[in-house]
């Protein structure tokens, strides 16, 4: 399971013109599920990222998490995060979980992230979307589980 964490001031996903999550302050979460994940890669990955102190305090220190901030999160399942480049110039997405597996576990993420007290949006498993991340920092963390 991979995620590409990026803090953000706003973040929204638009699908076919409409617009289906947005928040301001808070993390948008691009997740991919590899053929090996599970539950238990999806709660650890939900608690760390729910924890994760990468928003400043008052001293301008990396203190607080989204928690603390009263942000919200927007999930947005990314297959192309297990793009392999290593041959040709075309990835090959073999280590991408297929759809029957991952999208229950992207479900069960976002459910997880929400019994941590996480506000959490979500785009939609598969669909085309328009994914606006306004980055705070910048501040991308790559996280594996």
């Amino acid at each position: 399971m991979r995620a590409v964490i990026q803090r953000v001031t706003r973040g929204a996903v638009t699908i076919n013109g409409q617009k289906t999550a947005e928040i301001g302050l808070g993390l948008v979460v691009l997740l991919g599920i590899g053929p090996g994940d599970d539950e238990e890669k999806a709660r650890y990955l939900a608690r760390k990222i729910a924890l994760l102190r990468i928003f400043e305090d008052d001293a301008g220190k990396m203190n607080l998490s989204v928690l603390d901030v009263g942000g919200s999160v927007v999930v947005v399942s990314q297959f192309t995060l297990y793009g392999d480049t290593r041959k040709g110039n075309r990835p090959a997405f073999i280590e991408a979980a297929p759809p029957e597996i991952a999208s229950p576990l992207v479900d069960r993420f976002v459910a997880l992230l929400r019994e941590q007290q996480v506000p959490v949006q979500t785009g939609e498993f598969g669909a085309h979307m328009v994914v606006d991340i306004v980055n705070d920092g910048p501040v991308t963390i790559l996280m594996e589980a």
